[in-house]
């Protein structure tokens, strides 16, 4: 299911959507990581940004 991108409540907000490349990409960026390593993070961890944040910054 594609992410809407006019939806941007407070719900989106919390999660990562890994089947979305650009959120991907941002996560990565974001943290300093390879896409890889960001895409690893996200399956470990699900999509709570707040618990990939944590693992990243932690890593």
């Amino acid at each position: 299911m594609s992410d809407d991108l006019n939806d941007r409540g407070a719900q989106d907000r919390s999660r990562v959507a890994a089947e979305e490349p650009y959120e991907v990409a941002y996560f990565a960026r974001k943290h300093g990581l390879s896409s890889e390593r960001a895409r690893e993070i996200i399956d470990r961890y699900g999509p709570s940004r707040e618990a990939c944040d944590r693992a990243a910054t932690s890593a």
